[in-house]
């Protein structure tokens, strides 16, 4: 990632302290995005590549629907990308420790769970501009937009990813002196929780076994909740429990994140 000298601001106390040092690390960390935007433009290559050669393979599949599988599966592919890029972003932890600019930033006067959240609301920002491309991209394929239920969709999209990626740089944090072992642990949770969660194929014909796992995924709340919301059904049954499971997500994941921001050693 590129480094970015930054200027700390005078110490503030209070909630208006962590507000400005949040804005200044968010400002350090979507700067170079914005220079170089071809990163966010092939973060989203993957989910087109599933949309396009994937996605035909879902017509009149059990459990889709009938017509276009877009209404069904483009929620989950934005699901898809949080996981992944989301789940990545400890990434970017790894390599400021490499280059010694983490430690520069940790002996500055910011706050350290400013530090946490400003790099969680650019990986919030991140992912949700890459959700609303690939809604743009599939429009013309026959997806219906109905912009309520996707608005709430992207909200609790957003909320999951920063969960996600605050549990990412908080196991970086962890790893930074072993950075294989983040990958092999992020892997190694990723998958399974991805394929569990009924991204790629309906859970509806699971074999029992599977079906319980997949009950005991908080991710496969988000993505029953994400497809109600956009189909236009506020009021289904399963927006609940998936904003539920988001916001536990997302507490659980900063408050994880925090935790292991203020603690780490120079």
């Amino acid at each position: 990632m590129t480094t970015v000298s930054i200027t700390a601001p005078r110490r503030i106390g209070g909630v208006g302290g962590v507000v400005r040092d949040a804005a200044t690390v968010f400002v350090r960390e979507i700067r170079p995005e914005l220079r170089a935007p071809m990163g966010l433009i092939f973060g989203m290559l993957q989910p087109l590549v599933f949309l396009a050669l994937f996605g035909p393979l879902l017509y009149g599949m059990p459990g889709v629907g009938d017509g276009p599988p877009w209404q069904w599966f483009v929620p989950g592919n934005l699901v898809m990308i949080g996981i992944f890029g989301a789940g990545s972003a400890g990434y970017y932890v790894l390599v400021e420790s490499g280059g010694g600019s983490l430690e520069r930033m940790l002996v500055t006067p910011l706050n350290r769970a400013a530090m946490m959240i400003g790099r969680t609301l650019k990986e919030a920002v991140t992912l949700l501009v890459q959700a609303i491309l690939i809604i743009l991209a599939v429009l013309p394929f026959g997806f219906r937009l109905y912009p309520a239920g996707v608005l709430a969709g992207l909200a609790l999209l957003v909320v999951t990813g920063v969960g996600i990626g605050s549990l990412s740089f908080a196991l970086a944090l962890a790893a930074k002196r072993a950075p294989s072992l983040f990958w092999a642990v992020q892997q190694t949770v990723t998958f399974p929780l991805l394929l569990l969660s009924g991204v790629l194929l309906p859970m509806e014909n699971a074999p029992s076994w599977l079906a319980a796992a997949s009950t005991a995924n908080p991710l496969t709340y988000i993505v029953s909740a994400e497809r109600a919301l956009f189909k236009g059904d506020l009021t289904d049954a399963a927006v609940v429990p998936g904003a539920i499971a988001g916001l536990v997500i997302a507490a659980v994941g900063l408050a994880i994140g925090i935790r292991g921001m203020r603690r780490a050693a120079l």
